[in-house]
């Protein structure tokens, strides 16, 4: 999906603005259900990049549409198309025209979770939780707040109102309560100063230094390098066809299929995944067997 990535799509420029973007992805054509699935299929099938291309253009609206939607936690709508393109990619990636449903109605659930996956991530320094029933809290609360028609939405939560939203997102109460405590505060910068004159330093100044010592970074970089070196070794131990497979299948970040690397080798995918097995059960016993002796490079061990 790499090519897909790397044709132009357009963006928010700084001289053009929102404005002029979306008069931009206005040009693109919607599609029909059938130039839909034939361009799906070009890609599926032929690895048609251009077709991919097509694909992600026509739902662009579809992401700024989605991306609007995220306005009100204070990030840029740049970087929130930004994110809700890259989804788009992804969902154009994985989808399957032959299951009978529209591009759009898949792609609208990666699109959001690409963006919302941002939105905690940059929404404030503070960790906002990362479980199933954190994420529905943090995107739901302002929402109810809002049904619940408060005239000061950034007043505290009565207790009716926190068993209300609890009730209503399944979650407890007190999560409640430590959600809408970190979504009203606001963050503050670490250089300001302490007191008003600035003579007391700044807060950063009170903060303990967490870092390893010397002695333990020095540790943690010497025991790094001899599992490297034994990891290399290990590889040592395999053919040129298991080393092969080994680190597209388990070392490489863009990792290739058993069929790709069946295609390469001529063989079958249960062979690729046999020998991948066999591959990892040799590097598992030379480990073992050296896991009491010194680790250290051959040409220091010589």
């Amino acid at each position: 999906m790499a090519n897909v990535k790397t044709m132009a799509v357009p963006a928010i420029s700084p001289d053009g603005g929102l404005r002029s973007y979306m008069q931009e992805i206005q040009k693109f054509p919607i599609l029909t259900a059938d130039e839909e699935y034939a361009l799906a299929k070009r890609w599926t099938e032929d690895m048609d990049y251009e077709a991919a291309h097509q694909l992600v253009t026509s739902h662009l609206r579809l992401v700024a549409k989605i991306a609007s939607g995220y306005r009100g936690y204070g990030l840029p709508m740049a970087e929130l198309i930004a994110e809700g393109n890259i989804g788009l990619m992804q969902a154009v990636k994985k989808f399957e025209p032959e299951k009978g449903f529209r591009l759009s109605t898949y792609a609208m659930w990666w699109i959001k979770a690409s963006i919302q996956e941002f939105v905690l991530r940059s929404w404030s320094l503070v960790k906002m939780g990362s479980s199933a029933a954190q994420k529905r809290l943090f995107f739901n609360l302002k929402k109810m707040k809002k049904r619940l028609q408060r005239i000061d939405e950034s007043a505290v939560l009565t207790p009716e109102e926190i068993r209300l939203i609890a009730a209503e997102l399944n979650v407890n109460e007190q999560d409640v309560i430590d959600m809408d405590s970190r979504m009203s505060a606001n963050d503050q910068r670490l250089d300001a100063p302490m007191t008003q004159d600035g003579d007391s330093g700044a807060w950063m100044d009170m903060l303990a230094d967490t870092r390893d010592n010397q002695e333990t970074t020095l540790g943690d970089h010497e025991e790094y390098a001899q599992k490297r070196e034994l990891m290399v070794q290990a590889m040592e131990t395999l053919n040129a066809r298991e080393r092969d497979i080994i680190v597209h299948r388990r070392l490489s970040e863009d990792q290739i299929t058993l069929e790709e690397l069946s295609q390469r080798y001529n063989i079958s995918r249960e062979r690729v995944r046999q020998i991948e097995a066999r591959a990892m059960d040799k590097m598992t016993k030379f480990v073992l067997a050296a896991a009491g002796k010194p680790l250290l490079p051959k040409a220091a061990a010589a």
